[in-house]
């Protein structure tokens, strides 16, 4: 420093004195420390973070003001956006005009806000990552939820401050009537923190807040700001009154906890949708104020009518670039990290999100939609941090701190308002009070009025004659001769009556807290009933980590069929209509001319399925993993759901579900063996499979059922033969053995049926419930107590089971069924279909040939598959007697 400038005196002063054109001599580090702190500060204040009690940062609470007293309500005409950026950035915010045109941008976009405050006309941008047009092109104005952000703003309900040139003034918060920052969330970078609020659903929000307001408690608030005292014209006894009102504040507080809202408030809602995991995660953000949970799209497999398998996403998560994402799926496809994509198309719309991914025949849908999850941004995360500005600091706060602090908020915009407009309503019955003085002694006030010179002499004459005020003395010179009529004298009586009936009403409401409670309770209700929708997230309470698939999937009925060549479908249970005994059916499956249908299950999408193939493998899937495809559809390959090798064939599928007590699986091949083997050895199946039988040369796996230890077996051939025997005939065997001979079979037999009915010592007193459902190849089919055919020891060659005949054609299917099967589907070699009730087919004895199930179209098809299906409970009651 130049030695004849010397350094300046210190002044102390609030704002000290900074000499211009002198250079001042400064330590750098405090320096450096103070004016960063002073512009985090103000980056943290007033720019970046939102307020709690309207939940907007200054250049959204900006734009928002500006509309209004541009008039752009929800009901008046668009304007450009250009208007709006232009007003905003002249008058209040003096920043770049694109920063402000982004902050509209947004407020308009429905897939960014959960309840967008713009209503916009033109190009907003996408869901794509598109840019919005330039400002000149597009329109705006007020959403009707953005009305509620600033009623009553010009009833003193708020503090105005001075703009940045103090050339106006700006509200320091809007009034916001609802709560905006849960409402459509936040995110926000300042200098050392930064904010991540998710949004809500307005009617859950309004359920809780009214949770708290009923379990309300109020107390006075010493704290709370005098305010300031705006000069009104009129005498001491009015001031006193209104001063006197200002002053009084409540301090609102609940007894409601935490745990009491999160039965409201479900967790985050999107206004992309998806589905969240991890209830604990959301609790957790609502206690602490910050935490992380996983989110999804949604996507489901499809079957076309040609029979492919495509993977269709109908929605993504939130702050998910689409463009990006769907850009990602095909660079995965194409560097072989995904396999089995054969086509990826975007075919989203006005109406919604669709992309549509195609498989290839030899893809596995679920494993391809599982690396989806994994590899995409079709499931990411998010991390909250709900921190806000609280007195102009930021406090990172609960669910609970935020609700009340924004009913504290609604409390003062309520105070000040009723104060308002208690201000009108005692100044006017003032002046009605002066009415009624004057036409009480109207020859008087006459009289005075015209021994005055001028108006300001009659005013000061009526003043000191009979004690009027200002306003009061201006009212009656300025009154009409009209109202000195009795009738308009009778009107200036009603209407004061009334005034001191409303001015009762709104000083109720400042002075009882119980009334200012009501008033709050009524406004939420009148909030929820106008905006609120329904929940557009889904939330599943378990994390994604310990989320298995079935979770997702809904327990339901369900048919699984599948082919000879080893096509499988799924398909709900009442795709078939039940039909009277002889029908001709209805078509169950597309097939080829040389496929049928051989087999179909009645399982529930929870179930387990144990496939068998001949030879003498099993492989493990669930239900639900199965396509689920149209009645007519062919269904997907069998290839695609387990590792089998070339020709090999899937011969059973045993269903194994959690509600049956099973311990035993046992299996018979074609040629009459059997072998039981106990269930645990089947727990861990590989996806290439396991050993579950050894076969003989020429021989096949045709059978498997599930058995409790203590069942007996029932074994029937196609040419009519049939043996029953105690399981414990079988002793469990390993899975690497070939097992016992069952039946004896004859030159030309072989094995059609397999099934285990429990012993007749457990359903003695039940044993007529109890059928064997035999149904030949030309569809003639009866019922047979399952008891009359006796118990023998296996291997033996068995008894007669029906009357075989050319006519009757061989047994084509047999099953027992009991008194909680109440329908079976019958399947012809060319996929019809047909469903009937069990109580229609008749019972007659062993040696019979049966009644007609089932015609056929043509002479070269005939019955090739039966399932059972599970009835209600009253089904049970109206077979219990034959």
């Amino acid at each position: 420093m130049p030695d004849d400038i010397k350094k300046p005196t210190e002044v102390k002063a609030e704002r000290p004195m900074i000499p211009i054109g002198r250079v001042i001599d400064v330590d750098l580090i405090p320096e450096m420390e103070k004016s960063y702190l002073d512009y985090a500060m103000s980056v943290i204040v007033a720019r970046a973070l939102p307020d709690v009690r309207d939940g907007l940062k200054p250049v959204h609470r900006r734009i928002i003001y500006a509309m209004e007293q541009l008039g752009l309500g929800p009901t008046g005409k668009n304007v450009k956006s250009a208007a709006v950026v232009g007003d905003v950035m002249k008058s209040y915010h003096p920043h770049g005009d694109m920063s402000i045109y982004m902050a509209l941008v947004r407020m308009a976009q429905n897939f960014a806000m959960r309840y967008t405050l713009v209503k916009g006309q033109g190009n907003f941008g996408s869901i794509d990552g598109d840019p919005p047009a330039a400002m000149r092109y597009t329109e705006v104005r007020m959403e009707r939820i953005m009305k509620e952000m600033v009623a009553d703003i010009d009833k003193e309900t708020i503090d105005m401050v001075d703009n940045y040139d103090a050339s106006t003034v700006e509200p320091s918060v809007l009034p916001a009537r609802v709560p905006n920052l849960l409402l459509n969330g936040a995110d926000g970078i300042a200098v050392g923190m930064a904010t991540k609020i998710p949004p809500q659903n307005l009617g859950e929000l309004c359920d809780a807040i009214d949770h708290m307001l009923k379990n309300g408690t109020v107390s006075a608030n010493p704290e709370k700001d005098k305010p300031s005292r705006p000069i009104i014209t009129t005498n001491d006894k009015i001031l006193k009154e209104i001063y006197a009102l200002e002053e009084k504040s409540f301090l609102l507080e609940t007894t409601s906890k935490i745990e009491d809202l999160l039965e409201f408030v479900q967790g985050p809602d999107f206004p992309t949708r998806g589905e969240i995991y991890g209830k604990k995660f959301i609790q957790e953000i609502y206690t602490t104020g910050r935490g992380k949970f996983d989110i999804r799209g949604k996507a489901k497999i499809e079957e076309t009518k040609s029979g492919k398998i495509r993977i269709v996403i109908s929605e993504i998560p939130y702050q998910v670039n689409k463009a990006e994402m769907v850009k990602k799926i095909a660079d995965l496809a194409r560097d072989k990290k995904i396999i089995g994509i054969s086509d990826l198309r975007d075919e989203s719309d006005r109406h919604g999100i669709r992309v549509v991914c195609e498989l290839k025949k030899s893809a596995n849908p679920k494993s391809v939609l599982n690396k989806l999850y994994k590899f995409t941004a079709l499931q990411t995360s998010y991390s909250a941090n709900m921190l806000a500005i609280v007195d102009g600091s930021p406090q990172t706060l609960n669910l609970r701190q935020m609700l009340l602090l924004f009913l504290r908020h609604r409390e003062e915009v309520v105070r000040r308002r009723t104060i308002h407009e208690l201000k009108g309503l005692k100044v006017r019955a003032h002046i009605l009070e002066g009415y009624k003085i004057a036409l009480d002694n109207l020859d008087e006030v006459i009289k005075t009025i015209r021994a005055s010179d001028t108006p300001d002499e009659a005013r000061e004459n009526l003043m000191k004659k009979f004690d009027f005020t200002d306003i009061q003395a201006n009212a009656i010179l300025e009154m009409q001769l009209r109202r000195l009529a009795a009738l308009e004298r009778q009107k200036i009586e009603d209407e004061y009556a009334a005034i001191k009936l409303e001015i009762d009403t709104l000083v109720g409401i400042i002075t009882i807290p119980d009334k200012m409670i009501s008033v709050l309770i009524a406004e939420n209700k009148e909030i929820r009933e106008k905006f609120a929708d329904e929940r557009r997230t889904k939330i599943y309470a378990r994390p994604l980590e310990d989320f298995s698939e079935e979770d997702l999937i809904p327990k339901e009925d369900c048919i699984v069929t599948i082919t000879r060549t080893g096509y499988i479908k799924r398909l709900p249970k009442d795709s078939y209509r039940s039909q009277a005994r002889g029908g001709k059916g209805v078509t169950a499956m597309a097939t080829k001319d040389e496929d049928e249908v051989d087999d179909m299950l009645s399982v529930t999408t929870h179930d387990e399925l144990l496939y068998f193939t001949n030879r003498g493998r099993v492989f493990k899937t669930r239900v639900w993993e199965v396509a689920e495809g149209s009645r007519q559809a062919k269904g997907q390959a069998v290839v695609n759901l387990i590792q089998i090798q070339q020709g090999e064939i899937v011969q059973t599928i045993l269903p194994l579900s959690k509600e049956k007590a099973i311990k035993y699986i046992i299996l018979a091949t074609r040629n009459g063996t059997i072998k039981k083997t106990a269930l645990d050895q089947f727990e861990n199946i590989r996806q290439s499979g396991i050993a579950a039988i050894k076969l003989e040369d020429k021989d096949e796996l045709l059978w498997a059922k599930g058995t409790n230890g203590n069942d007996e077996v029932f074994m029937v051939t196609i040419d009519g033969k049939c043996i029953r025997f105690p399981e414990s005939d079988a002793r469990p065997m390993g899975r690497h053995t070939q097992g016992v001979r069952g039946i004896l079979l004859k030159s030309g037999d072989k094995l059609v049926g397999m099934d285990v009915i429990p012993s007749f010592k457990v359903l003695s007193d039940k044993k007529d419930y109890r059928d064997l459902l035999v149904v030949s190849i030309q569809g003639i089919g009866k019922r047979t107590s399952a008891y009359e055919y006796p118990l023998q020891k296996r291997g033996g060659v068995g008894v007669k089971v029906a009357n075989v005949s050319d006519k009757t054609g061989k047994v084509a299917a047999a099953s027992v069924v009991t008194p909680q099967d109440e329908q079976i589907i019958l399947a012809s070699k060319k996929a019809v279909s047909i469903k009937l009730y069990i109580k229609d087919i008749p019972r007659l004895g062993r040696n019979t040939k049966g009644v007609i199930l089932m015609r056929f179209k043509t002479g070269d098809d005939h019955v090739n598959a039966m399932t059972i299906l599970k009835s209600a409970p009253e089904i049970i009651k109206e077979e219990a007697k034959p």
